[in-house]
């Protein structure tokens, strides 16, 4: 090979590796090492719990009963039902004769109007009677009954968002064990980049905000019309440095179900892409550089491992930021009460650029995706 090139191809390593290991070492790594205050003292504010439901009778049976009976002072839950075609009116009737905190709100289908979950999320929020609202999904459920404690811990002057983690329930398989993977790196980044200031999303499992930052920015505003975003777009356009805290104690999680099949797994990823496009430049640039960076890192390892004068240098920068890479996941695993993935992340890590690759390019092909509401 030629030795201009050679060079170039490790300069160009070098800045690959250089970049990850500023991801890992500066963001990645920044929840394993965050402090949560104390739970405090002081009298805790009222809550409004709220979760829109579609078809999902089943899993307001399984997991609606672990937010009614959380362990808080003052609470309500407002399930909107919206447009359900299953028993869920039969399912959440019979569980208002038995909770006094908990509200519902229901979406009549109309042929002349349809909409996404926004719709039902801004029906929530009007008919939430507190200032502060938490949101989760129907298929989730909270991992303890200190949930929203440890959520309003969080809440003090100038917070306006408080940002949680929600992980999937483990299962077998290996798509649920790739599911898994992803929930947490995506944790590692937004809880990472909001601890370093650059607060950029944020998910609609497990999140919070005051009622009024939402009708100050006018509600979901000028991306009303994308299905998603309800979460991440929100965060992104209208949280700042000082106003965001994160939460991820262990008894803060949310744990969900992973999509059934690479179908609907790729469905749920591909709608999720189409809000990214609307993020602010420098979280697209951010969160373009990382997958970048680790592809050229790899393409540029098998060039040179072969060479006869570089590959020690290869070999011990691969080891570098493999160290890197492994330590961060062990270390946040542990925070967020992973299990099982570190035995998967190497090929995790090479191959989910190329997986998110084929899918993003699913957003541009795919015109329709932002009509679905799920």
């Amino acid at each position: 090979m030629d030795c201009n090139l050679l060079t170039l191809i490790f300069i160009l390593y070098c800045i690959a590796a250089a970049v990850q290991l500023f991801f890992y070492l500066w963001f990645y790594l920044a929840p394993a090492f965050y402090k949560h205050p104390d739970l405090p003292e002081k009298e805790l504010p009222p809550l409004s719990v709220i979760i829109c439901a579609k078809n999902e009778s089943a899993n307001l049976k399984r997991f609606l009963p672990s937010v009614l009976e959380q362990d808080y002072p003052s609470f309500e839950v407002i399930v909107v039902n919206d447009c359900s075609e299953d028993d869920s009116y039969q399912v959440l009737g019979e569980m208002l004769s038995k909770y006094q905190n908990l509200k519902v709100s229901t979406i009549n289908k109309d042929i002349h109007f349809s909409h996404s979950k926004k719709f039902a999320q801004f029906i929530g929020i009007k008919a939430a009677l507190n200032e502060l609202l938490v949101f989760t999904d129907a298929d989730c459920y909270p991992v303890s009954d200190k949930w929203l404690r440890m959520i309003a811990s969080d809440f003090s002057e100038g917070i306006d968002f408080v940002l949680g983690y929600g992980g999937l329930i483990a299962e077998k398989g290996f798509l649920n064990r790739y599911q898994r993977y992803e929930a947490m790196f995506i944790a590692m980044q937004y809880l990472g980049m909001a601890i370093r200031g650059i607060p950029y999303m944020g998910v609609g499992r497990n999140f919070a905000y005051r009622k009024e930052v939402f009708f100050r920015n006018k509600g979901f505003g000028r991306y009303n019309h994308i299905a998603s975003g309800d979460d991440d777009l929100f965060v992104n356009r209208n949280a700042s440095a000082s106003s965001v805290k994160v939460e991820f104690r262990k008894g803060a999680h949310t744990r969900s179900l992973a999509a059934p099949g690479l179908k609907e797994w790729a469905d749920r990823r591909i709608r999720h892409m189409t809000t990214a496009r609307h993020y602010k430049l420098i979280h697209k640039i951010l969160l373009i550089a990382e997958p970048l960076s680790r592809m050229i890192f790899y393409i540029t390892f098998i060039w040179l491992i072969t060479d006869a004068f570089l590959w020690q240098y290869v070999a011990g920068i691969f080891l570098l930021r493999l160290s890197a890479m492994f330590a961060t996941f062990y270390v946040n695993g542990k925070k967020l009460d992973e299990k099982g993935l570190l035995p998967f992340i190497l090929i995790f890590d090479i191959f989910s650029p190329l997986i998110n690759i084929m899918l993003y390019s699913g957003t541009l092909r795919n015109k329709s995706v932002s009509k679905s509401w799920k």
